[in-house]
């Protein structure tokens, strides 16, 4: 009953990595077929090696195999030819058939593995490609890329131990037969013993088990502290804390090797202890045998070759059993990124985007991040097609979330969006994304050439309708000035290009796609006054006819909105043209005073 139990939990604990395997059924049922084969045919090599001894100590009694065809052929023989040879023939034959069935058991078994680890991977990504844009503002980047990577790579290891695990299992269930069938008594004892050896080892198994989860713990620390170190080490060295950032990359390497040193420890006494244990009692077995039983010497030379091959092999099993504990760790942080219960999912609609025709309308919108402190309040605003409708206000005065809900990057908390009077949640997100490109202030460049970062979300874009763009996007000139035009390669996060340049380039991006509507998060805030005047007629150019929600910081470079929308701590506190607020002499006009002093306005 109580094995009966564990099964179930080990099923129900495991379920989500054990279902991966009926998308490789074939692999993997090979790999345990040829697992099986190797180990009956180390049986048939014992029952060839007691023929062999006793044909060597017994000469004059014909050899006896067992199988009844080869043991008539081998008397009506005998005078021919001799038995020895053929018995030694036997366990060459069966000793090199094992072999091969080996060769393709292992074959099949690292194809397993290889296939499981690509199967999480992508099981993986789908899972991040559903999340909302959320649950990575809550996650860290670098634990999401150990569990992609070091998890994975550490867990397509448990079929391998597995696999091994069965091989050897089966091999010792084929010696003990063997063994039973010699001296039944001996094999008793025999069981006894290595059954209180394994209870014995199941504590040190255990404490491998739990060690294992603090690997898994500090590794997600450890790779995340790096990630955020080589994404962040132009600021590291503005800041001048490479010494701050040492003792943390130092502390948090420190803690993956205790955390390692405790797996290592607790998996590696399993071997020793379980070694010394099964010799002791081995030695036990052999005096036992000499002086309480009576056994023909050739079959007891085989029990004991079986018994000496039982030994490592059992003890193969124990650390096995000791090292698929350690990875524990491993199968509970890819458990926790694969499961849907608890998480919420990004619900896409099904209608189809036909483009804008009349509005974006926002209605009584609330919007918290963490369902506590509301970002934006009772947020109604008419975004009219075709027109340029500009937010206004200070930082963390809402403008760039409000922008974000248009996309659905995130969902109204409280409120409802329409477009052309159609609810934005019952909209297919991905057609409407197509028609749509952002610029944001926070401007991602891919670790690729400059033509396929233009031309990312632009597949079919021509060379001539690229250079357009960069042109058009004042990026022309720096691009062909570098090392290899267009081909050139622009490093980790575009860290090769200056600020502005990285706008520019994603400026020409959002230029070659056409959309109906565009979002521009601060798109200009971190070009010169020169570039910004240039990239603000090709702003101005793409605008005509579409549909643009400008999030500025310079107000030079919304003068010609259609719609002024100033916030402030989350409320819409004035809207209307330009002039007209000015005329108002409100917040807009305080706004417009304070970059009028600084020089910011024109």
């Amino acid at each position: 009953m109580g094995s009966l139990v564990k099964a179930t939990k080990f099923w129900q604990d495991n379920y989500l990595i054990l279902r991966e395997f009926k998308h490789f059924r074939r692999a993997t049922v090979l790999a345990v077929i040829f697992t099986l084969f190797t180990a009956s045919f180390e049986g048939v090599s014992i029952g060839f090696l007691l023929s062999f001894l006793q044909s060597l100590i017994s000469p004059d009694q014909p050899a006896k195999i067992g199988i009844a065809i080869l043991d008539n052929w081998i008397s009506a023989n005998a005078a021919v030819i001799n038995p020895l040879y053929v018995v030694s023939l036997l366990i060459l034959l069966s000793t090199w058939i094992r072999s091969l069935f080996g060769y393709f058991a292992g074959i099949y078994n690292e194809k397993v593995q290889l296939l499981l680890a690509d199967r999480l991977r992508k099981q993986i990504f789908e899972q991040l490609q559903s999340l909302p844009l959320g649950y990575f503002t809550d996650t860290r980047s670098g634990e999401i890329v150990n569990t992609m990577t070091t998890e994975i790579e550490r867990l397509k290891q448990v079929f391998g131990g597995v696999a091994f695990f069965l091989t050897r299992a089966a091999v010792v269930v084929v010696y003990f037969i063997c063994m039973f069938l010699i001296s039944w008594q001996l094999s008793l004892i025999s069981v006894l013993v290595f059954s209180l050896l394994a209870v014995g080892l199941t504590t040190l198994n255990r404490r491998g088990r739990e060690a294992s989860f603090g690997i898994s713990e500090a590794n997600a620390v450890f790779n995340s502290n790096a990630f955020e170190f080589i994404n962040g080490i132009r600021t590291v060295q503005a800041f001048a804390t490479q010494e701050y950032e040492r003792r943390r990359f130092y502390h948090n390497s420190l803690k993956l090797l205790n955390a390692s040193n405790k797996v290592v420890y607790a998996w590696l006494l399993v071997k020793p202890i379980a070694e010394a244990i099964a010799t002791t009692a081995m030695i036990s077995l052999i005096i036992v045998s000499f002086t309480k039983f009576t056994i023909p010497a050739a079959s007891l030379l085989t029990f004991f070759f079986v018994l000496v091959r039982v030994v490592p092999s059992v003890q193969d099993i124990n650390g096995t059993l000791a090292f698929l504990s350690t990875l524990s760790g491993s199968l509970e942080a890819i458990k926790e990124l694969l499961r849907t219960d608890n998480k919420t999912y990004f619900e896409n609609g099904y209608l189809p985007f036909k483009g804008l025709k009349r509005s974006i309308d926002i209605v009584s919108v609330d919007f918290a991040y963490d369902q506590k402190n509301l970002v934006l309040h009772n947020v109604t605003l008419s975004i009219e097609s075709g027109k340029m409708t500009a937010l206004v206000g200070s930082s963390g005065a809402g403008k760039t979330t409000l922008a974000d809900l248009i996309p659905r990057f995130y969902d109204p908390t409280e409120g409802q969006i329409f477009i052309d009077g159609v609810d934005l949640r019952t909209l297919d997100i991905n057609t409407l994304r197509q028609r749509m490109a952002v610029v944001s202030q926070d401007t991602f460049i891919f670790n690729t050439s400059v033509r396929e970062n233009i031309a990312y979300g632009s597949p079919d874009a021509t060379e001539e309708q690229i250079r357009k763009a960069a042109k058009l996007a004042n990026a022309l000139e720096f691009i062909e000035d570098m090392p290899e035009g267009f081909d050139t390669r622009l490093g980790d996060r575009g860290v090769r290009l200056s600020g502005g340049q990285r706008q520019r380039i994603a400026i020409a991006r959002a230029l070659l796609r056409d959309p109906e509507i565009l979002i521009l998060d601060e798109a200009t805030s971190a070009l010169d006054s020169v570039s910004e005047r240039l990239i603000q007629e090709s702003i101005e150019q793409l605008s005509v006819g579409r549909t643009v929600i400008a999030i500025a910081h310079r107000l030079s470079t919304i003068a010609k909105a259609d719609k002024v929308v100033v916030l402030e701590g989350g409320y819409i506190v004035e809207q209307g043209r330009y002039q007209d607020l000015l005329e108002q002499r409100g917040k807009f006009w305080r706004y417009h005073q304070m970059q009028h002093q600084s020089g910011y306005a024109n």
